[in-house]
């Protein structure tokens, strides 16, 4: 495998850098930093078939996702944080705090995304908008 093909490191779960828009997920053992560039933006709102992000948005802040959602913008922010783990691998996987924990992450991921520095979305998991409660 070439440098190019490798995927990015494992990180510690308190090395994900919020105000980059990252979140870590504990995915089949490994701690790994998700984030939402361009590039994974672009290709989840084609794979959602969404009239905009915006209407992903609100259905997240509505509580009216499905677990499709969950699942392609999870896969989307592993994308985008340099991670090889495919959609079908990802549905698949052991997602530690199992699939609530999987909708915290895609919420929060999403949120972090849109929000600048100090505001709600680049706080820590289960910490304003956009949060998925327990």
């Amino acid at each position: 495998m070439t440098s190019s093909q490798q995927s990015a490191p494992a990180v510690n779960a308190y090395e994900a850098n919020p105000y980059a828009g990252e979140v870590a997920l504990r995915i089949n053992g490994e701690t790994l930093a998700l984030k939402l560039t361009l590039g994974a933006l672009a290709t989840l709102e084609t794979r959602l078939r969404t009239g905009s992000l915006i209407d992903l948005v609100t259905r997240f802040e509505s509580g009216g996702f499905s677990a499709a959602d969950v699942l392609a913008l999870l896969a989307a922010g592993l994308q985008g944080g340099g991670h090889r783990l495919s959609e079908a691998d990802l549905a698949a996987a052991d997602i530690d705090g199992g699939p609530m924990q999987a909708a915290r992450t895609a919420a929060q991921l999403l949120a972090r995304s849109f929000a600048l520095p100090g505001e709600a979305g680049a706080q820590g998991p289960g910490q304003g908008p956009g949060s998925v409660a327990p």
